[in-house]
């Protein structure tokens, strides 16, 4: 074809803008002209792209189309919820190509297969057998036909012919935007109807295209048959490490088996990285880590290639006769949505064995894989010491708290409407815990503790709702008469209840870490409508509400919204997750109600739950019934709630993260001004976007990033669909913190910092949406703006800089068109 149009059109290809002759052909072919694909581009054969490493296409793949395909592509195209299911952030995911299915998908009936990348299909032939087709060329390996068949290099050519337009703000009626927007997907044989349709849909998507030189590297790759890199080997001491922690976690004794099987489950989202530095503090590595692993189950031992077993759950029976814990090299790119690190290094495993393995208990039998046993971690684990469990995840909250945050969960506001939008988290000191009398009464109290998970993906909603809540109401009749039983004269509670973050099992057991002041102690949660955020510290203004956790809470927390929560499950599976979560909310709550006068809770309890139906508050309120006495803390002020908050920042001082502190973080010139930010409430809080950057740079060119979040007002948090009802925009506030919280931007703003009280006065003054745009039109850095990317690269460095090991790339699937 392509000498065909040469030798009738000479001009016809000198002419055209590159890509028309591809979406020429493309055409022809849809329109019946006489060609099918075998005939056009010849027979497909599916091949490894991945060159040697020490090649030349693979040097080229690392150091030239990598970076690019990162910072232009996998911004979009990284996580569960890229578009088309294209997974641009790994050699594999570029393979596997793309599927015309959603992954999010709130309205099905039954559950869906999972098409987890590197889990639940080994090839890419097995892809294809799961309807995934290829983004880039698979037939004959010749430049013209690499480029003609490849779906991939016809989008950013569609692109490059079809400029976006240069009005400051996308009309809606060419493109869709947000995060449910509908998704075309088309494939070769469909692309020609689709640009069509479409022209101004082509790579990257209602953003700026590529510049001369990016689309000239990919394409040139692309020509050239699209070569990947196989992995850089592993230095010697590192693969040394891995075998360590292998033979570690495989040890045949059976309370090995059972502690492996629940650190697997605690760890399985985790981005594992070694490094010597010490656990439990503040340091952090100056650079960020170069190699990182997933803990897999495997049907192979170590020393023999990992086979990973495929379940939907990590606790569902992996069908064969013994598996083992593996660590498997994860090569993607670092997204910021899934990034969770997680150290290992021998003080990581002197602290398990503390914990698990030299204290003195037996295990007799492993627990088996029915979903009502493995589901249920109260009885799967009963066997291990409670307060070793409790310790494991409290001593690094953040991480197991970011799992219901980072995890396959939060995605969507349905997912997510169940939570404030700012507020703290505190924990119960585990010296609470340690009796033998809290470890049997859990196991007494397994039935009540049971999750909805035991339902599988397949789960109805309203007969799994009564049953739920009313074996949660009998769990906290029972917690309150072994209370009572325990303390006849009652047991006044004081602020030695939460934990203050300076002690571990490994510390009191080495000297050498005796002074451990862990910042895990407080943690803040940030939800910004349909993604949500944790980082250490207590951070932001006073919040609505707070929490106090103890080991059954956390650990609940944890298995419903982590371990057992299926992104693939039908509606009501999904369903049930969230309103199951309004329970452990609930507790959460109450906990720290528990810690104010009488009179406070009920005016709080009143307060974060205006207009709740009699229902509700019978099911998930009913606090008076579940608080024993007053506690021993002595309140001075007529705002126990705020002076409660003092007392425990107090508690904590020695602990607390101060990096999103603007205090400590800036100059006093600074200081006061951005502080008028977080001044700002109602109106004007409501008309800024949920998370911003603002890059603020000074006369030195030197800059710094902060993120900027509206917190949504709200009469309660129980209602299921309707959210909107519940929305108390006079009640909004801004909360602005130095460095970067969340994965999705809304908006980029860059100011100088001569223009400081101008951008904040702007902000304050906001009034109606004209006066947004006119804020924009000064401050923001549009996503069609000529410098996006620039503004967007700039960003990706600092953050990489300054915090490089939780850095990783934004996603833009949330930018605002304002």
């Amino acid at each position: 074809m392509p000498g065909f149009l040469q030798r009738h059109f000479p001009r016809l290809s000198v002419f055209l803008k590159p890509g028309l002759l591809a979406l020429l052909i493309a055409g022809c072919a849809t329109a019946g002209i006489g060609f099918n694909a075998d005939e056009l581009f010849g027979k497909t054969v599916i091949s490894d792209r991945r060159a040697e490493v020490n090649s030349a296409p693979a040097r080229h793949y690392r150091e030239e189309i990598r970076p690019i395909l990162e910072n232009r592509c996998v911004v979009c195209h990284g996580c569960y919820d890229a578009p088309c299911q294209l997974k641009l952030s790994s050699a594999d995911g570029i393979m596997r190509g793309a599927n015309k299915t959603k992954v999010y998908d709130g309205t099905r009936i039954l559950a869906s297969e999972p098409t987890r990348l590197g889990i639940d299909a080994q090839t890419t032939e097995q892809w294809r057998n799961k309807d995934f087709f290829p983004v880039i060329n698979e037939r004959s390996q010749t430049p013209d036909i690499n480029l003609q068949n490849s779906v991939l290099y016809q989008m950013l050519a569609l692109k490059a012919n079809n400029p976006m337009p240069a009005d400051k703000i996308l009309d809606d009626d060419d493109f869709e935007l947000g995060l449910n927007r509908s998704q075309q997907c088309p494939t070769q044989e469909e692309f020609a109807q689709f640009a069509d349709e479409h022209p101004l849909w082509g790579m990257p998507y209602a953003l700026p295209a590529l510049s001369n030189d990016e689309y000239s590297k990919l394409t040139g790759w692309l020509k050239s048959g699209a070569a990947l890199s196989a992995d850089l080997p592993l230095p010697d001491s590192l693969q040394a490490e891995i075998e360590h922690w292998e033979a570690f976690l495989n040890q045949d004794n059976l309370k090995q088996q059972l502690v492996s099987r629940y650190i697997y489950e605690h760890l399985f989202l985790a981005s594992l990285y070694f490094s010597p530095q010490p656990l439990f503090r503040n340091q952090q590595p100056n650079k960020r880590p170069e190699y990182f692993f997933k803990l897999v189950r495997s049907a192979t031992p170590p020393g023999l290639p990992i086979s990973p077993v495929a379940t939907r759950r990590p606790y569902d029976d992996p069908q064969v006769k013994r598996v083992y814990y593996r660590l498997l090299r994860d090569s993607s790119s670092v997204v910021a949505k899934t990034h969770m690190p997680y150290r290992l290094n021998n003080e990581r495993m002197d602290w398990i064995k503390a914990l698990f393995i030299e204290p003195e208990y037996s295990v007799d039998q492993l627990p088996d894989y029915k979903p009502e046993t493995a589901a249920n971690p109260f009885i799967a684990f009963a066997q291990l010491p409670v307060n070793a469990r409790y310790r494991f995840m409290l001593e690094e909250a953040e991480y197991i708290i970011t799992g219901f945050i980072k995890g396959p969960v939060c995605r969507g506001q349905v997912a997510l409407n169940v939570i404030d939008d700012h507020f703290w988290v505190f924990f119960v000191d585990p010296k609470m815990q340690e009796d033998a009398g809290y470890s049997q009464f859990l196991i007494d109290q397994s039935e009540n503790l049971r999750l909805p998970g035991e339902a599988e993906s397949n789960s109805g909603i309203i007969a799994n709702w009564l049953r739920y809540s009313s074996l949660h109401n009998e769990y906290l009749d029972a917690k309150n008469a072994a209370l009572r039983e325990k303390f006849p004269d009652g047991q006044p509670v004081d602020l030695s209840l939460i934990w203050p973050g300076n002690d571990s099992v490994y510390s009191n057991s080495n000297s050498a870490n005796s002074n451990i002041h862990n910042p895990n102690a407080a943690l803040t949660i940030f939800r910004h409508f349909d993604s949500s955020t944790v980082v250490k510290g207590m951070v932001g203004q006073h919040p609505k509400t707070a929490w106090v956790i103890n080991y059954s809470l956390l650990e609940r927390i944890h298995y419903l919204l982590v371990a057992e929560f299926d992104v693939y499950g039908n509606i009501g599976h999904q369903l049930m997750t969230r309103l199951y979560m309004d329970f452990l909310r609930m507790e959460g709550e109450f906990n720290f109600l528990a810690l104010l006068p009488q009179k406070e809770r009920l005016r709080l309890a009143d307060y974060w739950y205006r207009d709740a139906s009699d229902s509700v508050k019978k099911h998930l309120v009913n606090y008076q019934n579940h608080i024993l006495t007053d506690p021993a803390i002595e309140y001075h002020s007529q705002n126990p709630q705020a002076e409660l908050y003092e007392k425990l920042r107090q508690r904590l001082q020695p602990v607390l993260e101060t990096k999103y502190s603007l205090a400590r973080q800036l100059m006093p010139q600074h200081l006061n001004t951005l502080n008028g930010i977080n001044r700002v409430q109602g109106k004007a809080a409501t008309l800024m976007p949920e998370i911003s950057l603002l890059l603020l740079e000074n006369m030195q060119g030197d800059s710094q990033v902060f993120t900027l979040m509206r917190n949504s007002g709200h009469s309660n948090l129980t209602g299921l669909l309707y959210e909107e009802n519940n929305r108390l925009p006079q009640e909004d506030y801004l909360t602005l913190v130095p460095g970067i919280i969340g994965a999705y931007p809304s908006a980029y703003y860059r100011v100088s910092s001569f223009r400081l009280k101008d951008f904040v006065s702007a902000v304050a003054g906001l009034k109606d949406e004209d006066d947004y745009e006119k804020l924009a039109d000064r401050f923001a850095v549009r996503r069609t703006d000529a410098q996006f990317w620039a503004h967007s690269d700039q960003v990706h460095e600092w953050y990489l800089r300054n915090d490089p090991l939780n850095a990783g790339l934004l996603d833009y699937n949330r930018l605002e068109n304002r």
